[in-house]
């Protein structure tokens, strides 16, 4: 006999908890609704009109790649159009995906990387790809060869810097607390490196959020961010200062992932207990939550980012009855 079907408000409020990878980029949610039925048009239409907005190329040529036969869509494309490098690059990364899954050989992975980077030399996004792959699997080496080789095309590559920033505060991770590890050193250099008007100001935020999963992780700091005074320190403190005042200079509402730093910086300051601070954020994020950094260290991020969210903006949620209170 089959299970009763879940009470309507369960299915909603079990769907209400994917995060979405486009975040808000509605061109790119309604290419990727028409790849997943096989009709490529308009991820073709997509990726031309994006042109060479380095960022938002690689944001969506990653969130295209994760659709699970996105591979076999972007090797039919290629056969249609083997001259195209937009079907190089979607074929790169969605073999990055399926080898980060363990689907796919990571040789075959590096091949495509390196045939897509052939075919657009001025592209960072098959090197975003690569280092996407060498961040998970290969050697501190790798790692900064492909980080070096984005930064050479886009100097202040969003998601690049992202990437370095989560390797580097995984080194030394048996050493415990280390208030001088080179992962701050490497934020704030790059912080530094970039135009007054760069996301990468934020990046000092994100630091101290991956060294945090890092330590929690091997027990050397609590598992309760909020009670952990990660954030309580002088220089988290001058860093999420820095950080939010960039924002409320420059904001970059058409950034395509400014709401993977709105949720960085809504969470720091939650844990630093400025809580006006962080409501003013979350009504910038909406309804656009990120699984990192609510998920660390191994936290339910959707419960983990709404409490938090209902609690710096003093939102009451009544219980209701076969329902847990988020």
């Amino acid at each position: 006999m089959s299970p009763p079907p879940s009470p309507p408000g369960r299915r909603r409020r079990r769907a209400a908890r994917v995060f979405d990878a486009a975040l808000d980029d509605t061109d790119l949610a309604a290419a990727r609704a028409q790849l997943t039925q096989g009709r490529r048009q308009a991820v073709r239409a997509l990726l031309a009109r994006t042109g060479d907005d380095w960022d938002r190329r690689g944001h969506r040529v990653t969130v295209l790649a994760e659709e699970p036969y996105c591979a076999a869509w972007a090797r039919d494309w290629q056969l249609t159009e083997p001259d195209s490098a937009d079907a190089a690059a979607l074929l790169a990364l969605a073999l990055v995906r399926r080898c980060l899954r363990g689907k796919e050989d990571p040789g075959r992975a590096r091949e495509a990387c390196a045939d897509a980077a052939a075919r657009a030399p001025e592209d960072p996004t098959p090197w975003l790809g690569l280092l996407q792959l060498e961040r998970a699997l290969g050697t501190d080496f790798d790692v900064v060869r492909a980080f070096e080789q984005v930064r050479a095309r886009h100097p202040e590559h969003h998601h690049a810097h992202h990437l370095m920033v989560a390797r580097l505060a995984e080194r030394r991770a048996a050493a415990g607390p280390d208030p001088l590890h080179e992962v701050y050193d490497f934020a704030s250099w790059a912080a530094e490196q970039a135009p007054a008007d760069s996301p990468v100001a934020v990046l000092p935020v994100v630091a101290h959020a991956e060294r945090y999963r890092v330590l929690a992780a091997g027990g050397f700091a609590p598992p309760d961010p909020v009670a952990s005074g990660h954030w309580s320190g002088d220089r988290a403190r001058e860093a999420l200062r820095a950080a939010f005042d960039w924002w409320l200079e420059w904001e970059h509402e058409g950034h395509p992932r400014r709401l993977v730093d709105l949720n960085y910086l809504a969470h720091a300051k939650v844990c630093e207990g400025r809580g006006a601070e962080a409501a003013a954020l979350f009504q910038h994020i909406g309804g656009h939550p990120t699984p990192a950094p609510w998920s660390y260290p191994d936290r339910d991020p959707y419960a983990a980012f709404h409490t938090a969210r209902d609690r710096a903006l003093g939102v009451r949620r009544p219980r209701r009855a076969g329902l847990t209170e988020v």
